[in-house]
């Protein structure tokens, strides 16, 4: 972007130049530093944090415990370490209020999954009917999260989060009121908009956790959420049977009454969200492009700048066939093992919420696994790890397939088969990330979309069509991801190189991230400051001799 010619410049304290205006940046802290340089680092992070509105429930010097020492970093004052048991504002309470946020979308969406015998004997539903309902729970989402991106990058992901919640819960409410195929698709509809909360899920996580983790943040939180769509499979049948015995066993009116708990689970979480969620380590997003600290983006440009990266694309179809596949899975599996192995729904729903409890550890495993390779061998390794994981996927999808006459090895291949699916989950958001830094909630936005694209196109091809038996869909489902996966080498930054291609001498990060996206006028204005911090914090990302390279020259 711009006219080509670069304008050089360097944070060294905690204010931005060229425009006048003060910039909260966090001052660098190392290992290194003089005791008389971290008191000088102390007294300007306070200067920042007064500034920008950033609270805690134990301050000192006017920071947080736990944002100052417990998990200081070096620049752009995130987190370094995960701790899921720490509940201490801002970071971790951000992270327990995103994947919640998440979780109840999930549970949701897809608590008509494990009720749909008992739906589909209510309002008269056939198979094409049941797909159509489950295409439209995640079909809807697609321009939903689109959106989602704007709205995280101009208002933040904490409202954006919290609007979604409460906007959704009303459909949930008047599924108790459906009579027929079309209240039920309008409500499935509309309840599966509720997805798009991944979007401020995976925005807030790379914004509040720092590069050497933010794979593991962005995984764990996102897969702690997918975790509601296995949840869901034992926890409105149990629902349903509570109301079942309070309705006087009337079958028809247990699921619907059984709808009012997710409902009122949207209003709660969505009100703890707004309330208790802050969007940036150093305050919300109104305060800060209020005082000037935080860039005002303009929703047209930040927009072209993720549509005109090819590496988004490649993600919107690769994700596809990972979270796609989830979803599907989500939608189809209860109904597959009811009616391929007899089982009855109770133990139906059980062994299906196998598939999605695997998200307690497995997406966060391919968060860990892309990190550790980016440790190893930067960027490349992330790719890698990416490549591999997805196509292992398709291969146990296409084996669950031809277990269709053996129960037990139809579950031991769907478990193994949902522990890569939601790893390479992990993996893909270990990268999405580092596409672009200016319009990160755009591209996470797309990219998110493309996930809720795959489902629907992949339900819609393999798995609503009465000609195509669902363990044919699936072993052609396993060879689609197969196929769409091979697009991962294509991806190639310039500085860090591809899977087989390896990184510029002389490409940097400052080429990518500022002169490619802001204007020499803008850089210096010192709206490219923010920037420059991720800059520096993505070092890691180069291969290895680079790294070498580097510190020789220092």
């Amino acid at each position: 972007m711009g006219d080509g010619r670069r304008v050089s410049f360097r944070v060294s304290d905690g204010f931005g130049r060229g425009d006048g205006r003060t910039r909260a940046v966090a001052v660098e802290r190392t290992r290194r530093a003089s005791r008389e340089e971290k008191e000088n680092g102390r007294a300007r992070c306070f200067l920042c944090v007064r500034a920008s509105g950033l609270t805690g429930r134990r301050a000192r010097d006017g920071v947080t415990v736990d944002a100052f020492d417990a998990f200081w970093t070096r620049s752009e004052n995130k987190a370094m370490k995960l701790n899921p048991l720490n509940f201490s504002r801002p970071h971790h309470l951000s992270f327990h209020m995103s994947w919640l946020g998440f979780f109840i979308s999930f549970v949701s969406t897809f608590a008509a999954a494990p009720m749909i015998p008992v739906i589909r004997e209510d309002l008269g539903l056939t198979k094409p009917q049941l797909g159509n309902a489950g295409l439209a729970a995640v079909t809807g989402t697609i321009i939903c999260r689109v959106i989602m991106g704007s709205v995280c990058d101009i208002i933040g992901p904490r409202l954006g989060l919290s609007i979604i919640l409460l906007a959704t819960a009303p459909f949930c409410f008047a599924m108790a009121l459906v009579t027929g195929f079309e209240g039920f698709l309008i409500c499935r509809l509309g309840i599966g908009l509720g997805l798009a909360t991944f979007v401020a899920c995976q925005f807030w996580m790379s914004c509040m956790f720092n590069n050497k983790c933010v794979g593991l943040a962005n995984a764990t939180a996102a897969g702690w959420g997918n975790l509601g769509g296995g949840v869901t499979q034992f926890l409105m049948p149990g629902i349903y049977a509570i109301c079942y015995s309070a309705t006087k066993q009337h079958s028809f009116t247990a699921w619907r009454w059984a709808y009012i708990f997710p409902g009122l689970c949207h209003v709660f979480v969505g009100l703890a969200v707004m309330f208790l969620g802050q969007d940036l380590p150093d305050g919300n997003y109104k305060v800060l492009t209020t005082s000037g600290a935080l860039e005002k983006k303009n929703a047209l440009l930040v927009n072209k700048l993720g549509m005109m990266n090819y590496r988004m694309w490649i993600m919107v179809l690769t994700y596809g066939m990972c979270f796609g596949v989830e979803l599907t899975m989500n939608n189809i599996v209860a109904g597959y093992l009811f009616d391929q192995f007899g089982v009855s729904l109770q133990t139906a729903g059980v062994l299906a919420s196998c598939y999605g409890l695997m998200n307690l550890f497995a997406r966060s495993v391919g968060g860990i696994l892309s990190d550790w390779a980016s440790s190893r061998f930067g960027m490349r390794g992330r790719l890698w790890t990416l490549w591999i994981c997805q196509t292992v996927e398709g291969i146990l999808c296409i084996f669950m397939g031809l277990s269709k006459n053996n129960l037990g090895v139809t579950i031991a291949f769907m478990v193994f088969f949902s522990i890569f699916v939601q790893a390479s989950e992990g993996a893909s958001y270990g990268i999405v990330p580092f596409i672009t830094r200016r319009a990160l909630g755009v591209v996470s936005g797309f990219i998110g979309a493309g996930g809720n694209a795959g489902a629907t196109i992949s339900t819609a091809l393999f798995f609503t069509k009465e000609s195509i038996q669902t363990y044919e869909g699936l072993q052609y489902l396993g060879m689609t991801v197969i196929g769409v996966t091979a697009l991962v080498p294509l991806i190639h930054f310039p500085m860090w190189g591809s899977m087989f291609f390896p990184a510029s001498k002389e490409s940097t990060e400052e080429d990518y991230y500022i002169h490619r996206e802001f204007t020499p006028e803008e850089i210096k204005s010192g709206l490219a400051a923010p920037v420059q911090k991720f800059c520096e914090n993505s070092r890691n990302e180069r291969p290895v001799w680079k790294r070498e390279e580097t510190a020789g020259k220092v």
